[in-house]
């Protein structure tokens, strides 16, 4: 196992540097306004994202072992494009934004829709080194492609964040459907279709409704700060965020493996040790990371995005407290995602959205984007105590059960050398 995780962590570790030069591009060429405008483009695409795994997210990886990829790919497309267009047709009604905006978001939103399906296919299958190498090669061409234009071609412009985005998402998709087809499944013609689109719909509204609520809970306050402040506020606010947010590749990779070892484990009960204990190694290498970040001054940020972005350090600041909860949260939400208990996830994040809305109502107008953050804070630290109550009732694992210890060292150490071995 900890080979996988490594190899996770390694993956993501890379995904997580590509994506921060992406930032770093964006506001570096685009300043802090075109950074705001590109964080509000890929929080639309999120959106219409999340509504797509209504018939599809997780759901595709639970099933993929028991389903023909070819039978859950159908529903999922044909879902994934009335999602894309409703939800393009619902931004244009809801803000005032140029037609070409609607076409990039529409042509956009359906190449990620597609490449997350297959990718999730991949991973329900077991396929994690071609899941790895096709998302990290998905965000090396965003960021190649973003950097030859911005500093070779001299190109500063927003459009060269959706041209970017059409090669990084289309050539990994294309690659992604050569990896499917040397599965074995074959399409048998439709047979059993009309069960499996029941079967994947059923799991999926259990299974996703809470990403709904997390996404709710994650960038609701962005609409809050656009609407309140301006464009060049948001992608102050989008730097802090995004920085804070790369420490959760830790928590992320971890998981990636422990939902896939669930979905496959005939004895869930048996997973509960690993499963603390693979906890309590991700809170301690979190919080580590958390402080690290929280220790840079604000005249680093200056320095490496520009000098609009001091003001990003009280955000990361008061981010700090939310980024340590989420980490116990992913942990938890991962068991119960592994062991079908959705509703435990749904509850936790409209727990988190039941803070979030007021907090960002309330404290937005009067501190900004140091608001927005705290509110932030304040939403993950509410569904982590209710999500790891609930965890604590399911396994009666406490909360000293998060406390690392000496055998957990040497158990890592140990795993390190195997996994070097190996």
């Amino acid at each position: 196992m900890i080979r996988r995780i490594l190899q996770n962590f390694a993956t993501r570790l890379a995904t997580a540097v590509l994506s921060f030069a992406i930032v770093w591009l964006t506001a570096r060429y685009l300043g802090a306004t075109g950074r705001g405008d590109v964080s509000l483009f890929v929080t639309d695409c999120a959106a219409m994202l999340l509504f797509i795994g209504l018939l599809g997210g997780s759901s595709l990886i639970y099933l993929a072992p028991k389903r023909s990829i070819w039978l859950l790919l159908v529903p999922a497309y044909a879902w994934a494009t009335l999602v894309c267009v409703v939800g393009t047709a619902a931004v244009g009604l809801l803000r005032t934004v140029p037609l070409l905006y609607l076409g990039h978001l529409l042509a956009l939103s359906l190449l990620q829709a597609y490449f997350s399906i297959n990718t999730s296919l991949l991973l329900g299958r077991k396929q994690e080194a071609s899941f790895n190498l096709l998302n990290l090669l998905q965000v090396g061409l965003l960021a190649a492609s973003m950097l030859l234009a911005f500093a070779g071609l001299q190109w500063r412009e927003l459009a060269v964040y959706y041209y970017a985005t059409y090669v990084a998402y289309g050539l990994p998709l294309l690659l992604s459907f050569g990896a499917l087809y040397r599965l074995p499944d074959r399409w048998a013609g439709g047979l059993g279709l009309r069960d499996t689109v029941r079967e994947l719909a059923y799991h999926s509204r259990g299974a996703h409704f809470s990403n709904i609520l997390t996404f709710a809970n994650y960038r609701l306050s962005y609409y809050f700060v656009a609407h309140y402040a301006d464009a060049r506020a948001l992608g102050v606010l989008s730097v802090g965020v995004a920085l804070a947010e790369a420490i959760w590749l830790i928590p992320r990779s971890t998981a990636l493996v422990q939902y896939v070892d669930l979905v496959h484990a005939t004895d869930k009960h048996a997973q509960i040790v690993p499963t603390l204990r693979i906890a309590r190694l991700t809170l301690l290498s979190t919080t580590l990371a958390v402080v690290f970040l929280c220790a840079l001054p604000a005249q680093v940020l200056t320095v490496i995005f520009g000098p609009e972005f001091g003001a990003a350090q009280p955000v990361i600041l008061r981010l700090a407290p939310g980024v340590v909860a989420i980490a116990v949260n992913v942990m938890c939400s991962t068991y119960f995602a592994g062991t079908g208990h959705y509703r435990t996830n749904n509850l936790a994040a409209t727990v988190g959205l039941l803070v979030t809305l007021p907090a960002c109502w309330l404290l937005i107008p009067v501190l900004g984007i140091n608001g927005a953050a705290l509110a932030s804070s304040l939403s993950y630290l509410a569904s982590m105590t209710y999500l790891f109550y609930r965890f604590s009732q399911a396994t009666g694992a406490g909360w000293t059960a998060l406390l690392p210890g000496s055998n957990d060292l040497t158990y890592l150490r140990q795993l390190l050398r195997r996994g070097t071995a190996a």
